[in-house]
């Protein structure tokens, strides 16, 4: 029985992420395998599969080469599957200065963001939070945080998944694509921490790709999200166990003012960006 375009659509758009998933476990499922082979991993450990996983989460220059396997497959298959068609008209605009204000508004996300996790009282798991500062303290652990993630993410949940969907909501019903796309965005995240700061910063990436058609603004957005998180790792190796009072000095007053200077911050930068990005039809 053929299905109908809607249920195609709907299809298409869950394959691309179940996709990225599956090659994400597959490559880390290969990497572990080579670590057991040539690590000296026991056969009895190898045949549990759980050795080789840890061994492998607990090296970082093992977890940045599987990273780097995971986006050259991902970029490959989504583009020459054609679920991420690659154009470069949106650059051929000249929109420095939208990429300029997207820059800007990142930063402005970042202090209201790490607010409304520790309100909701939602912490990073501890495995991904020591993974994740054990591959930033690597010398090319900015390749993977920094350019290799954003630019996957981008392709698959933008350039795929949002792409297909706004197939099916067009019109003023962009929006409901933009939020389902931005669910599934927090969904593969894996916990609550990372993925309500997903799901929030999927709809600004969302709105962003509606307004260009391009994944260009996306991965300028996540680059500077990402390597904001890298810095403050980097020079405060501490800060991942802190709340923000306590980073502000243990002074509530300079975290209300750290929230109204970051709004200050966004609200101006979003108002510039719904002015300078303009869909297709509407530049000349």
């Amino acid at each position: 029985m053929k299905m109908s375009k809607t249920v195609r659509i709907w299809v298409d758009a869950l394959w691309y992420a179940v996709a990225f998933l599956l090659i994400q476990l597959v490559v880390t499922a290969v990497v572990s395998l080579c670590m057991g082979v040539f690590g000296g991993v026991s056969s009895a450990e190898t045949s549990a599969g759980t050795a080789e996983v840890s061994s492998l989460y607990a090296n970082p220059k093992m977890l940045i080469l599987a990273q780097f396997f995971i986006f050259l497959i991902t970029v490959g298959v989504f583009v020459w599957r054609k679920w991420a068609p690659f154009s470069n008209d949106y650059i051929r605009t000249r929109p420095w200065a939208a990429l300029f204000w997207i820059a800007i508004m990142t930063t402005g996300t970042i202090i209201p963001s790490i607010y409304l996790n520790e309100l909701l009282d939602y912490e990073v798991p501890s495995e991904v939070e020591k993974m994740l500062t054990n591959v930033i303290n690597e010398p090319l652990g900015y390749l993977v945080v920094g350019i290799l993630i954003p630019v996957a993410e981008e392709i698959v949940f933008r350039g795929a998944v949002l792409r297909a969907l706004l197939r099916l909501f067009d019109g003023h019903r962009h929006w409901i694509a933009i939020i389902v796309s931005a669910l599934i965005f927090g969904v593969v995240h894996g916990n609550l921490s990372q993925g309500v700061h997903a799901f929030i910063i999927g709809l600004l990436l969302g709105w962003m790709y509606y307004r260009t058609n391009s994944i260009v603004p996306g991965i300028v957005l996540h680059w500077i999200n990402n390597t904001l998180a890298y810095i403050m790792v980097r020079l405060l190796p501490q800060s991942s166990d802190m709340k923000l009072v306590e980073l502000f000095g243990g002074d509530e007053k300079r975290v209300w003012m750290a929230l109204v200077f970051s709004l200050l911050i966004f609200l101006p930068s979003l108002y510039q960006l719904t002015i300078r990005l303009k869909r297709p039809e509407e530049r000349r």
